[in-house]
């Protein structure tokens, strides 16, 4: 009997825990990223601000826990989707990736607001935990992306002199260490092709394209198909 309270006490929390972060990303959608505090998600879920605190001590220990589980359900989704392809199937690779990354931020628009676009005023991302872990998976996921297509997009990238120095000390160790044959210039294309994975994912979500097209599906697919092209591969059909 003592078990089966216990468990239906946990089964009870990890509900409200979630109900939180829920209505976290409500408040977010409606009102921004200053809507999130702990307070205003007390009063739309009629409890006391101390009993919200014994789910999350502080604002922002709720917000990394919030962009840790948004950031690792999208890595999830696109490593899997890329995984769908052979290894040796680069362009396929790329483009499994970039339409799980449109579908996951459709599903989740406020998520992908709050992981890519709005700042949390005053929010200090820690630089460890399951939030930094899910960045770097995403980070390492397109950098083999673009390793993958390296032999034939090094033939058709204009050839800028790129050093190590060029880029963030962390991000080049960990690179080094898991692409030892990557250059640089790998790593540029690696951002620059992040930049238009995500160019007209952000404009759909906040909007600006509500009244230019009526399918924005088929328009970020040519991009991406561009952009498999402009590395030397054949988009798949």
């Amino acid at each position: 009997m003592e078990a089966s309270t216990q468990s239906r006490r946990a089964r009870l929390r990890v509900q409200t825990a979630q109900e939180i972060k829920t209505t976290a990303l409500d408040l977010m959608a409606k009102g921004g990223p200053d809507a999130i505090t702990l307070r205003a998600i007390a009063r739309e879920m009629g409890m006391t601000a101390n009993a919200i605190y014994g789910y999350y001590a502080t604002r922002d220990e709720l917000v990394t826990t919030l962009i840790a589980d948004l950031y690792t359900s999208f890595v999830d989704g696109a490593e899997a989707a890329r995984d769908t392809r052979p290894a040796k199937d680069a362009a396929g690779r790329i483009l499994a990736w970039a339409e799980a990354f449109r579908q996951w931020a459709l599903a989740n628009p406020a998520g992908f607001r709050l992981v890519y676009g709005d700042p949390v005023p005053g929010y200090q991302a820690p630089p460890e935990g399951a939030a930094a872990e899910a960045e770097q998976r995403a980070c390492m996921g397109l950098t083999g992306l673009v390793a993958g297509a390296w032999p034939s997009a090094e033939r058709t990238q204009a050839h800028e002199e790129y050093q190590w120095s060029d880029f963030d000390p962390g991000l080049v160790a960990t690179i080094r260490d898991q692409f030892p044959d990557l250059p640089p210039a790998a790593v540029a294309l690696a951002l620059r092709v992040w930049g238009r994975l995500h160019g007209l994912v952000s404009l759909e979500i906040y909007g600006h394209l509500r009244n230019q097209t009526v399918e924005p599906g088929k328009v970020y697919r040519s991009e991406i198909c561009d952009l498999i092209r402009s590395l030397g591969l054949t988009p798949p059909m």
